[in-house]
């Protein structure tokens, strides 16, 4: 089943904008673990996710089905209808539940904290930005606008109410440098985030033969403030083999048609419309 397109005119330009136009399917490969670090570099995010009960949903013991609940978020928060959007945002909340601290945790943190959950949509919007930027050059100012204005529904998908969002992308900007005086990665974090970028909670052969690439892709997506929290360090001249390995793949998926090179989006879409239609768990 094809996604369906939802069409936001931009009034400054009256162009038709369609999400489904800038949904690559490679982006969650390339740019996932980093997008994950730079949301849980505030500490009440990342221990939220370090500290959570909740195991069926942890990455490190269920990697499978982490990975479809999350690239179902980003599928029905970018291209789903608002039905579908509010029944995930109802199964999200369930499992968000549990996921408090408590008199042990060295930080607060409430999964329902519409500002931690902002940032948490505000890392998306950077990441969607970044990796398509990387692959195919900086939008042009209409194209960029439009984007972002559709990606306010990253947010409004789980707690942030509308007007949480910076109204355009100059008040992101500013809101976005705000932010990041809140950004500060301790070692237990760190050692979790590592894990991650190194696949060490993956089995052996795949640790072993994909941790190092996968390292330096996670590196090459993250802002320098990022890199620092992480003591990673990138050199120009890694700099210049990602940018011409990003120019590549992008050269690769701009050939592609759409429904390849929009999966596996599409098909997490519409294994949600299927899970809904026959009454099945969708987280």
């Amino acid at each position: 089943m094809a996604a369906p397109v939802q069409v936001v005119p931009d009034a400054s330009t009256h162009v038709d904008f369609q999400i489904a136009d800038y949904v690559y399917g490679i982006t969650a490969f390339l740019g996932g673990t980093a997008n994950v670090i730079m949301q849980l570099s505030q500490a009440p995010v990342g221990y939220g996710v370090v500290e959570s009960t909740v195991d069926s949903g942890k990455v490190t013991k269920h990697p499978i089905k982490r990975m479809r609940t999350t690239l179902t978020y980003l599928a029905v928060a970018l291209m789903g209808s608002e039905e579908e959007r509010i029944r995930y945002r109802e199964a999200v909340n369930v499992s968000h539940r549990p996921v408090h601290s408590g008199p042990d945790s060295p930080v607060k943190y409430n999964a329902f904290d519409k500002k931690l959950q902002l940032w948490v949509a505000m890392c998306l919007y950077r990441g969607v930005v970044d990796t398509l930027e990387a692959m195919d050059g900086p939008l042009d100012d209409a194209t960029a606008d439009a984007l972002y204005a559709h990606c306010e529904r990253l947010g409004t998908t789980l707690q942030v109410p509308a007007y949480m969002w910076p109204p355009n992308r100059a008040a992101f900007d500013v809101a976005w440098e705000r932010s990041l005086d809140e950004v500060s990665i301790d070692p237990t974090v760190r050692k979790y985030l590592t894990a991650l970028m190194t696949l060490e909670f993956m089995p052996w052969p795949i640790h072993k033969l994909f941790g190092k690439p996968q390292t330096f892709i996670v590196t090459g997506f993250l802002p320098q403030r990022f890199r620092d929290e992480m003591h990673l360090t990138f050199s120009e001249s890694d700099q210049r083999r990602f940018d011409r390995l990003l120019r590549v793949i992008g050269a690769v998926n701009r050939r592609l048609p759409g429904p390849l090179r929009r999966f596996p989006f599409n098909l997490y879409l519409t294994d949600l419309r299927l899970r809904i239609r026959f009454d099945r768990a969708l987280v």
